[in-house]
Formats: structure tokens, sequence, C-alpha cells
């Protein structure tokens, strides 16, 4: 059957509050699983595998300033450039290169036992791929791992099948990873929320007390989920100026972005369900840079009381490359305190 839609989940960027998704991958903390003893052998043990990680070198030439190292390997779906007609694919990005992943499994290189006979990257999107789950996720992981690093002649020393897989970026157009089902975005920056709080509600009470309380968010428009670099429609709405008696209609003349970090959901859940905190990253797939557009004219006059609306849902930007949090591992940190 047709894979399922998957979910975006998204929060703004912070130092102070975290993202919940932040808190997913960071794992090592005191108060979970065992206490201090536990965490000292969690954190010998993820520093021994980052080290191990760290050292591997790809065949594929990696300038240094470049994002796609072999310890990264992000997901993405492309289509060569010049080709309108053409299939998108999934890749993974490497150095330069965009790694085709259909051509990599048309090859038998995806030899393990969940995704041998598995047709996910034969697909246009990645929706079939993030719905086999976390041990398939980190088999196509290991195995692109296997066949790119320095030490492995399977890719290295067929120049035929090298060519065929590896694709220039220079030669990519990127396309939107997923078939987006659901996006909710949330409110989760302490900065972000006084910011708005003083612009829509003034500075008596910047940040509603429930905010402290519960994960506090809206569901945006999947439909207008869209790959970074697509050019965005002015919006034309409602707004309401200070001190004028009627509402006008016109283009927005407020305009803004907001940076955030969008996590995307490989297996949902059934509905009645929620799933256990505990439970998070074997949902998680990875990250992307999000920019959640927005018409504050808009955006104000609407807001009360229901929450946003076409101020919000006109254009959401995403990054082309999934990072996964098994890339991002290494780097995990102690969550900062909530409530703060």
């Amino acid at each position: 059957g047709r894979p399922a839609p998957s979910p975006i989940y998204t929060v703004p960027i912070s130092p102070t509050r975290p993202a919940i998704p932040h808190g997913f991958y960071c794992a090592l903390r005191a108060n979970q699983r065992g206490g201090q003893s536990t965490r000292r052998a969690q954190e010998r043990d993820t520093t021994a595998m980052a080290e191990g990680k760290l050292l591997l070198r790809s065949f594929v030439e990696v300038p240094r300033d470049s994002h796609f190292p072999i310890q990264n390997l992000p997901f993405g779906v492309f289509r060569r450039r010049g080709q309108p007609e053409g299939p998108p694919r999934p890749a993974t990005a490497i150095g330069d290169f965009a790694l085709d992943l259909a051509a990599v499994s048309a090859a038998g290189l995806f030899d393990g036992p969940l995704l041998s006979a598995s047709p996910c990257f034969h697909q246009e999107t990645l929706n079939m791929f993030l719905g086999l789950g976390r041990p398939a996720w980190k088999e196509a992981r290991a195995t692109l791992q296997k066949i790119l690093s320095a030490d492995e002649p399977v890719l290295r020393d067929n120049e035929a099948l090298r060519k065929n897989c590896l694709v220039p970026m220079s030669d990519v157009e990127m396309l939107l990873p997923i078939t987006v089902g659901d996006y909710t975005d949330f409110f989760c920056s302490v900065h972000h929320a006084r910011n708005c709080g003083f612009i829509f509600r003034g500075p008596q009470t910047p940040v509603n007390p429930n905010w402290f309380h519960l994960p506090v968010g809206y569901h945006g428009r999947a439909s207008s989920v869209i790959i970074s670099g697509t050019d965005i429609i002015r919006p034309r709405g409602q707004g309401h100026p200070t001190g004028s008696s009627q509402p006008y209609f016109g283009p927005s003349q407020k305009l803004d972005f907001e940076l955030e970090m969008a996590a995307i959901v490989g297996p949902g859940n059934e509905l009645g369900k929620p799933i256990d905190i505990a439970d998070a990253e074997d949902h998680i797939f990875g990250l992307v840079v999000m920019n959640d557009w927005s018409a504050r004219d808009i955006q104000a006059w609407e807001t009360i009381p229901l929450g946003p609306f076409l101020g919000k849902s006109f254009s959401t930007s995403v990054s082309p490359w999934i990072v996964t949090l098994d890339a991002l591992k290494p780097f995990a940190c102690e969550a900062p305190k909530q409530g703060t």
C-alpha cells in the first residue's frame, strides 16, 4: 500500500527552555535509568563509540568545510537537474555528492535482514523507509557507512557502479523528502514566548501561566510545507492597526520569519494511545531546520480567541536533508533546566 504520510513537529530554537526533541537525544541524564553509576558507564560507552565513528574516513573526498562527512549521512530526495519528468529518488549526502539510494538498493548493497527485500528506496519519498522504524534506520546507516568507508572496495573500486550511484550535487535538484501528513508547531522558547507576549499582550503578562506547565502548540497546514529555496508569495489578509475603527484587507505589511528546528516522525501511534517519552527516540527519525513564515499583522488580528490561522499557514520552509538522531548522538548534552 501507499506509505503513510509523516508528521512534522517543530519547536523554536532556544538555549533556555529545551525543545522537546532536544531532551529526546540527551540520553545521559543522571536521573534516568540507574543514576550516577549507570550514567558514567553510558558516558564511557558513548565516548568510545563517538571516537570510533569520528575516526571513520570515506573514499569520497569530503571538503574540510563540508556539512556532509561520513559521520553525518543525512537523508533526502532529489531529482537530476534538467530532468523535470525524472522520478524523485531517495539519497544520502556525502561531501559534494548525493548517493542515489535506489541505485545502491538495485545493486544489492542493502543486504541486511530488514532492508534486503524492501522496496523503500525505490519510492518517491522517504515515508516507507521512515515507517520501518529505528532498527531499519540503524541498519541503513551502518550499511552506508560501510560501503562509503575508505577501506571498503565495493563502491570504491567499481567505477561503473560508483558513477551510477554518486551524483554531483551540482547535478541534483532537492525535493521535499516526505509527504507531510501532519504538522504541529510548538511554542517552547521562553525568549520567543516573552517577545511575542510583549508584542501581542503587552508587558503585564507576556508569558501565560499555562506555558510553564504544558506543551503549547498549534496545528499548522501540512499542505503548505515547502522545500527551502521555494519562492514565498506575500499573503493577503485582514489586519487591524491600533487606533483604526475598521480592519483592512490587503498584502501583509509585517512579513516575518522564525528559525526553528523540526522533528520528522516515522512510526506513529494508535489513536488514543500516547507515546511514552522514554520511547520517543523510536519514533523520531531526525531533524531539519525550519522557517515558520509569519504575517504578524494578520496573525495579531486573527489569533484571539482560537489561535493562529491564515497568518501562519501560507508557507513553511524546511531544509532538504534530514539529519538523523544517530548522527547527532556524539554531540548530545544535558538538557537545560525546565521551567525557567
